[in-house]
């Protein structure tokens, strides 16, 4: 993976920060984030859990700690977690988006588009675009135009969401050209770019 020295060196300086501060829920949420980036995913969760066992009220925050529990495939847990978080935060369609793609893990594609929350506010288009596809009101091209028009972030989300998509469709083939194009094409600074480094890693896509 990319970067994987300096996330070498934020894992070190975060378990210097909690050796420090045992009881700083924040330092878990950092540690755990560079956990799954080096997709260390069991490790992540406990430390997303540590966090809220020091602070409850992070609950509905907690959205890493849901990407965990996807690649961990505890589906259920993954669902419920984006379900809380939609009460703080219901503009997002990745939430959502990510709770559809754990209930389809559960119960398949039918039962996860019938129970799509409705989110209408999301200030991203190709957000928007990729709500549309998972409500089953656009298609794939369009997902990718209006990618397009938002630039390298824009492809990059518009990638991502179309690999996810095809993945829990089983059509593998087409996950795997979209997320390492996503990954490999489309570099961002964000966390959904390593999100979908982690994803070629654990699925030894490249």
């Amino acid at each position: 993976m990319f970067f994987s020295n300096s996330l070498e060196n934020q894992l070190q300086r975060w378990n210097e920060t909690i050796r420090n501060q045992p009881k700083n829920p924040n330092a878990y949420i950092r540690r755990g984030m560079v956990n799954f980036q080096l997709a260390k995913i069991d490790e992540s969760i406990e430390d997303f859990d540590m966090a809220e066992q020091l602070d409850a009220s992070i609950k509905p925050y907690l959205w890493q700690r849901g990407l965990s529990y996807y690649y961990a495939e505890r589906f259920a847990e993954g669902a419920q977690q984006f379900e809380i978080d939609l009460t703080v935060n219901a503009q997002d369609v990745e939430e959502t988006v990510w709770r559809y793609l754990c209930i389809t893990r559960l119960l398949g594609v039918e039962e996860a588009r019938n129970s799509l929350l409705t989110v209408k506010n999301d200030p991203r288009r190709v957000m928007q675009g990729v709500y549309d596809l998972y409500a089953g009101d656009c298609t794939e091209d369009d997902v990718l135009t209006v990618g397009q028009s938002e630039g390298i972030k824009g492809n990059f989300y518009s990638h991502l969401y179309l690999g996810l998509y095809y993945e829990v469709e089983n059509n593998l083939d087409l996950a795997q050209e979209y997320i390492v194009k996503a990954a490999d094409n489309y570099k961002i600074d964000d966390y959904m770019w390593y999100l979908a480094q982690v994803h070629k890693t654990l699925r030894g896509w490249f």
